[in-house]
């Protein structure tokens, strides 16, 4: 790959800019929500190679969303959260000789949610998706399964599970990707880390966005599901998260930390981010081709994008995974470095856009909802 200047990689940004049509000031536009479900940046399914489909349970906030891919697919990854749940991940890493991947189902239900993946297994073996094992009549399809936890939202004792996960397989398609209350995002919660202080967090869901430099495309979907606040990067603002008991505005953790870290009374100190309990979970993808290990510097890269839009982020309790895709359609000049950047401020928008198109459910109030 070649070497890009400092000039070279700036115009490569702006022109990035531009051809998202990234808005540029996401909580001015709080105020009209009709313009924010409307406005589209793209979905992850508009780099060839992937299909993507929710299912939603309809009995609770719950679901699952699952991401195919045709061909020969690679994949890293970077897990900075804590307590990762997460199927078949290890295979990522880059010593392990798999260096081929079909699938990824992100799903609800906490841990217990992971039995779901053998759903998507089935459906593409019985589609002759997989490794040739050498047996006849055999493929053996690796499927890299994530969860969040939403077991606080309704009945836990419903999660998502083998036939939800193979329904949504059979759904999955290369059309734009819906974005919110949907698939993995139904149950999803931000803000929720001082709740154990009485400021409760709020809804969250699932969005997606694309960038397009010449054949070049990067793709991003992220689940928002965080113990943290959630922030405008561009203006540094709070845009959902932690709400003030008095309904008045954000309690903004940040700096309620600080106070309560300054209070020599320790049970001011208990917060609420017990293991397992709050995970981001981020997929970037492109065309362009990339070995597993440079992958793997790509998804560590895009994670700082969730970094700039959550706060705090990586908790001890957190479970946050970043995956990095490659279709390995095309050859290109932009390196790890170029498509790592650009992933990251997709991640970021996304992150944002998880919050904004989602709407209210018992107990949790969305941005669409706030009268602040």
């Amino acid at each position: 790959m070649s070497t890009f200047t400092r000039r070279q990689f700036n115009r490569t940004l702006t022109a990035a800019a531009i051809a998202s049509g990234w808005p540029r000031d996401i909580v001015a536009a709080r105020s009209s929500p009709g313009t924010q479900q409307t406005t589209s940046l793209g979905s992850i399914t508009d780099v060839p190679g992937i299909k993507a489909g929710h299912y939603t349970d309809s009995r609770r906030p719950t679901g699952c969303t699952a991401l195919l891919f045709e061909g020969k697919a690679t994949a890293g990854v970077d897990y900075d959260g804590s307590a990762p749940g997460s199927h078949l991940g290890v295979l990522l890493q880059p010593v392990s000789p798999i260096d081929t991947i079909h699938g990824i189902l992100l799903t609800g239900g906490g841990p217990m949610g992971l039995s779901a993946v053998s759903g998507a297994v089935r459906y593409l073996e019985e589609h002759k998706t997989g490794f040739d094992w050498g047996i006849p009549n055999v493929r053996v399809p690796i499927v890299v399964g994530a969860v969040i936890d939403d077991l606080a939202l309704g009945d836990a004792r419903i999660r998502p599970d083998a036939d939800a996960a193979y329904k949504v397989c059979q759904a999955a398609s290369s059309a734009q990707l819906d974005e919110g209350n949907v698939g993995v995002g139904a149950g999803a919660t931000v803000g929720k880390m001082l709740r154990s202080k009485g400021y409760n967090g709020m809804k969250s869901g699932v969005a997606t966005s694309s960038l397009r430099l010449g054949d070049v495309i990067i793709g991003a979907l992220v689940v928002a599901n965080s113990v943290g606040d959630i922030l405008d990067r561009h203006t540094g603002k709070i845009v959902a998260g932690a709400l003030r008991p008095d309904g008045k505005g954000f309690a903004d953790i940040s700096n309620t930390l600080r106070k309560l870290a300054s209070d020599a009374r320790s049970s001011s100190l208990s917060i609420s981010d017990l293991p397992l309990r709050s995970t981001t979970l981020v997929v970037v993808a492109t065309n362009v081709f990339f070995t597993k290990t440079e992958l793997t510097k790509i998804a560590m890269i895009a994670s700082t994008g969730a970094a700039r839009a959550i706060n705090p982020y990586h908790t001890n309790g957190d479970g946050d995974s970043t995956f990095a895709v490659s279709t390995n359609k095309i050859s290109s000049d932009l390196g790890i470095s170029i498509i790592g950047a650009l992933a990251a401020d997709l991640v970021s928008e996304s992150v944002v856009r998880a919050v904004t198109h989602s709407k209210s459910v018992e107990g949790w109030l969305a941005v669409r909802d706030l009268q602040f």
